[in-house]
């Protein structure tokens, strides 16, 4: 019962943060390369050039990748890394606010993220679909009898 939950729990949160990654990324892109660049650059981060390439394909990649749970501990650390930087440089220094630029959102979406990563996009997923079956299927393997102890 307790993992069926978290299969309906981490399917809602890969869809609810991936929905919203994916808009972000989305206007991310929008503004372009050269725009992303300049605003990180303004916000002090490292390598903005790379970083907006990154960024942007964390942000939208990383998101459809999330609600499909496709790669979710790639999509789960990229975007917890996004989010971190955007968290350190920039959201930080505005506070708590749920307006003007305050770090709640990014924090939430990264730690989302993280958790993703580390516990897994659970059995709803395209991960569990492609990849969970050779788990299952050693889990399911008769142990061997155990020899005959001579006395």
């Amino acid at each position: 019962m307790r993992r069926a939950l978290y299969d309906v729990a981490a399917l809602v949160a890969r869809i609810v943060v991936g929905v919203i990654v994916v808009a972000h990324g989305w206007r991310t892109c929008a503004a372009g390369v050269d725009a992303t660049t300049r605003e990180f650059a303004r916000w002090g981060a490292p390598w903005p050039r790379p970083f907006a390439w990154f960024s942007i394909c964390a942000e939208f990649g990383g998101g459809v990748l999330l609600v499909l749970g496709l790669l979710t501990i790639a999509a789960g650390i990229a975007l917890f890394g996004v989010m971190a930087v955007a968290f350190a440089y920039e959201h930080l220094g505005h506070g708590l606010p749920l307006q003007n630029e305050g770090f709640d959102l990014v924090l939430a979406l990264g730690v989302v993220a993280l958790l993703l990563a580390v516990a897994g996009a659970g059995r709803l997923s395209l991960d569990h679909l492609l990849f969970g079956r050779r788990d299952r299927v050693s889990r399911e393997e008769p142990a061997a009898a155990p020899s005959p102890v001579a006395v």
